[in-house]
């Protein structure tokens, strides 16, 4: 039977949730057979991402009274009346709006930062969603190959190092260069002798990024990802906490410009989410 051919339309309502069990498990599957869909669908839940930062808190301000009252009102008034009152909202708009702007302004810049990280950090997730299922494609790059390390490093401008993680167990699979926005990113992948898979997920922060060390859990994917040394990091996958504590830990402490001694592990994250 021919693979059903998956609309922009059904791919936009899968990123926004909007499909019912069946549908967003068909464009999952599609997803995860054609990766350029699947960048163009992991852009497009960033831009979801970033906006619901930016622009949520403007959903919960109060309707003018001014407007409340002039889309209530039962009856049509002269013309007079609606050139007096679009006056009267010119001004009362004038004075109001000079503070709102500069209001406006202060949270603009905190509003920006939270999209920004949550863009990138949800792009971590939905790549290893798309990618860990994937039997025989599953990195662009084999771990076998010489020149993987420095093929990345060249592409997303951050150095890349191809962490040691068998004394956790687990063994590099390889890797794959990805879209991060208006950027580049690399995503490694490690597997486990029982084909557990998780990805590192590494990129180019943007200046002042917040370096904090964070974890955060998305149904049954948890991750930790912090900024080190002009590169980010994200670790994902469904495993115990503790357990990807470990392997991050393992990450933190080798990653290129690493300043804490070997053995020291990075500051504890919080108890809840992070």
């Amino acid at each position: 039977m021919a693979e059903r051919y998956v609309t922009d339309e059904e791919i936009s309502a899968w990123v926004d949730g909007e499909l019912g069990p069946a549908d967003r498990a068909r464009v999952q599957a599609w997803l995860q057979t054609h990766p350029d869909d699947a960048a163009r669908a992991s852009r497009w839940a960033a831009d979801r991402d970033a906006l619901r930062v930016l622009l949520g808190p403007a959903a919960d301000e109060p309707v003018p009274e001014a407007l409340r009252a002039a889309v209530m009102r039962p009856s049509v008034p002269p013309r007079w009346a609606l050139a007096a009152a679009a006056a009267g909202l010119l001004v009362a708009g004038a004075v109001a709006g000079g503070a709102a702007v500069w209001q406006w302004q202060q949270q603009r810049g905190a509003h920006l930062e939270a999209a920004a990280t949550a863009g990138w950090v949800q792009r971590a997730v939905f790549a290893h969603s798309v990618y860990v299922p994937e039997p025989r494609h599953a990195v662009e790059v084999k771990a076998q190959e010489e020149h993987l390390a420095r093929w990345l490093t060249r592409r997303i401008e951050v150095p890349v190092k191809l962490f040691d993680l068998s004394a956790q167990g687990f063994e590099l699979v390889g890797g794959r260069l990805l879209p991060d926005g208006a950027g580049k990113s690399a995503q490694l992948m490690y597997q486990d002798a029982q084909g557990l898979r998780v990805t590192v997920y590494l990129r180019k922060p943007e200046p002042g990024a917040e370096t904090a060390f964070r974890y955060e859990q998305q149904g049954e994917l948890g991750m930790f990802y912090w900024v080190e040394s002009g590169a980010g990091y994200a670790l994902v996958g469904a495993l115990p906490r503790a357990t990807l504590l470990t392997l991050a830990q393992a990450i933190y402490r080798q990653h290129p410009g690493a300043l804490p001694p070997e053995g020291t592990p990075p500051p504890a994250p919080p108890a809840g989410k992070g």
